[in-house]
């Protein structure tokens, strides 16, 4: 790992909040416009991103250094009104503390160099020690002085099935044929991988909310490649684990939780009954039946699919109009009711025009103003 390149200043003592739309949102209570934040939205669409890429040198030397991390971060937020901000990192950096060798090649995908396939490498797995994580920590309390209050700080991971994934087949997959094949064959050992995963995880995600995250988010980006049945056991009871042993608040204030599980649509139901403020969706979910299956127990997030982004400004702002129209009338009362926080049903392509982002968010904002 790259050693840090200037060590933040302590958290704490933090300019208070001057756009709390989106943790309002989360937490169910009513907003004037309906947030949105974009999954991926510091990333390779940004011509900004790639230069400060290039600087570092690769995608870990960005990640692992704390004045990039925290430039990269903010700047999408330069270029437009987005009402959070997501720590810059990468879901892979727990079990890379784990000892199993993540690395990026340009144009690739992440690999491991030592992946988890047998007894003997399950045997050998545990907690990492948190301090492997501090560039991550170190970021997440920059970054949060840098936004000076703009707007809150997301902090998040990889789930504990999603992990396994990556730490089984050692890179990503078409077919998961590796890990479910120890799945199907050896039950045991997938059980206790995910078990160290989840609270891998849980120390993480507390750590970031310590670090100076405001709401932190579950990525359960394979949730959707299990079959019924193997999703509620391998994937959801873990999550589960995971919520179970998360700070609910951080310094007096509440810290929302969002799962996200790609392919998720099929359990909603049953995703309703997590300890989680928030649920959030792919763009195959209809946001009206979603509302109705959820009930007012969770706000929703999402769902416009990521390739709406490469249709004219006119098409996305009716696309736009289209997924508002469809979650229906939010919560505008006191209290708590209905709400919803605008995202992309996955993470944005690096192939998007960077024009479209601001037609996306200028429809967001403009008309659900007009829907309250």
């Amino acid at each position: 790992m790259n050693a840090t390149a200037t060590r933040p200043a302590p958290a704490g003592s933090y300019a208070p909040l001057q756009n709390d739309t989106f943790i309002r949102a989360c937490l169910r209570q009513a907003t004037e416009h309906t947030p949105v934040w974009l999954m991926r939205q510091a990333g390779r669409y940004l011509p900004e991103y790639r230069a400060t890429r290039a600087r570092a040198g690769s995608f870990m030397g960005l990640a692992t250094n704390t004045d990039y991390a925290t430039e990269v971060t903010l700047q999408p937020l330069e270029r437009y009104p987005l009402d959070a901000a997501i720590l810059f990192s990468d879901i892979l950096t727990v079990p890379d503390a784990m000892g199993l060798g993540l690395s990026f090649a340009l144009g690739e995908g992440p690999k491991f160099a030592h992946p988890v396939r047998d007894e003997a490498a399950v045997a050998q797995l545990a907690v990492p020690d948190m301090d492997k994580l501090r560039y991550v920590f170190d970021a997440v309390t920059s970054i949060r002085h840098a936004l000076n209050g703009r707007v809150p700080l997301i902090g998040f991971s990889g789930s504990p099935w999603t992990l396994a994934c990556y730490m089984v087949e050692g890179a990503g997959s078409d077919d998961y044929r590796l890990v479910k094949t120890m799945l199907y064959n050896r039950p045991d050992l997938m059980h206790r991988m995910l078990q160290i995963n989840a609270d891998s995880v849980a120390a993480y995600l507390n750590a970031q909310i310590e670090a100076g995250a405001q709401a932190v988010m579950i990525f359960d980006s394979w949730g959707g490649v299990l079959a019924d049945g193997a999703f509620q056991q391998f994937s959801l009871a873990y999550t589960a684990r995971v919520l179970a042993q998360l700070k609910r608040s951080h310094d007096g204030v509440t810290i929302p939780r969002i799962v996200f599980t790609k392919g998720g649509g099929l359990w909603l139901q049953q995703m309703a009954g997590l300890d989680c403020e928030v649920l959030g969706l792919d763009w195959t979910v209809n946001l009206a039946q979603a509302r109705s299956l959820v009930g007012h127990s969770k706000a929703l997030q999402g769902n416009i699919d990521p390739n709406v982004l490469f249709a004219n400004p006119t098409q996305i702002t009716e696309q736009v109009r289209q997924v508002l129209d469809s979650f229906g009338a939010p919560h505008t009362g006191a209290g708590q009711g209905p709400t919803h926080i605008f995202n992309l049903g996955h993470g944005i392509s690096q192939h998007t025009p960077p024009d479209h982002v601001a037609a996306l968010v200028e429809a967001v904002h403009s008309h659900s103003r007009s829907l309250r």
